[in-house]
């Protein structure tokens, strides 16, 4: 079901904005141009969607790794 859901999502490469609200993260910020973290309905962080997918922190508490 997810990857149907991703895959509607190319329609973003043709200029189109696209909110996605998605707990899987680590795939959300592989195709995300620009993201936002929230946690208890605030935004904590932001950025392009790789500089979040690579920062340890957000993959310490959101990745488990």
């Amino acid at each position: 079901m997810v990857r149907d859901v991703f895959s509607v999502v190319r329609i973003m490469q043709e200029g189109v904005t696209v909110l996605l609200v998605e707990q899987n993260v680590a795939l959300a910020l592989s195709i995300a141009d620009r993201a936002y973290v929230m946690e208890n309905g605030r935004i904590v962080m932001e950025g392009s969607g790789s500089d979040l997918l690579h920062r340890d922190d957000v993959r310490r508490a959101y990745l488990g790794v």
